[in-house]
């Protein structure tokens, strides 16, 4: 059996489970899906169960993440924070969008959750919220943990309802269109970086 016919049945088994549920589909669904004749058993060939398929699944999704999640040499060479945000910001948005798939599968089983699918996601969120809260720590010298991450818990959250309101719930507040949240949201974090620390300010970054 060809690797080609292993990635279809990958890729329709995510558009499946992110479309209509992991437990709602069926292994007849996805191997029509991918080419295959339903019934056949055809799935078997390349997968256990269909369990395994989703893990194979996920093991995609973070394949791609990976260069995605590895962008300190991005941040080399910026000289202020709104800069650091601004790719902070972009790159947040692009993880979301890598893990939409894996979203909308998470909400369509919000109980009796394939482990890893529901571990996978956690490490994601949280990786996302930790990380925050250090780049705040970072640029605050001496903040406190607690309210480091209490900034943090802010603007990711920003972040995350403004692109998963559409997945979730097909709701797009006001269509205001990425660079101009962005903007806004590097203006406000940086805004509460600045009052927490007030040796840092506009002229000072740029000096």
């Amino acid at each position: 059996m060809s690797t080609a016919t292993r990635d279809r049945l990958i890729e329709e088994a995510m558009r499946l489970f992110g479309e209509q549920g992991y437990r709602a589909t069926s292994v007849a669904q996805i191997e029509e899906a991918a080419g295959l004749t339903p019934g056949s058993g055809g799935l078997y060939h390349h997968f256990r169960s269909k369990e395994q398929l989703l893990e194979a699944g996920i093991d995609r999704q973070l394949d791609r993440l990976r260069a995605l999640r590895d962008i300190g040499h991005i941040f080399e060479g910026l000289t202020d924070i709104r800069s650091e945000l601004t790719v902070m910001g972009r790159y947040t948005l692009e993880v979301i969008d890598e893990e939409s798939q894996l979203l909308r599968i998470v909400s369509s089983e919000l109980r009796n959750r394939p482990a890893k699918l529901a571990d996978t996601l956690a490490d994601l969120v949280d990786q996302s919220y930790a990380g925050m809260a250090s780049w705040v720590q970072r640029n605050v010298p001496g903040i406190e943990r607690e309210r480091a991450e209490n900034i943090a818990t802010i603007a990711m959250n920003a972040l995350f309802a403004h692109r998963t309101m559409p997945h979730f719930l097909g709701l797009q507040p006001l269509s205001i269109q990425d660079d101009r949240i962005i903007g806004e949201w590097v203006e406000m974090v940086a805004g509460r970086i600045e009052q927490c620390d007030p040796t840092r300010g506009p002229r000072a970054d740029q000096n």
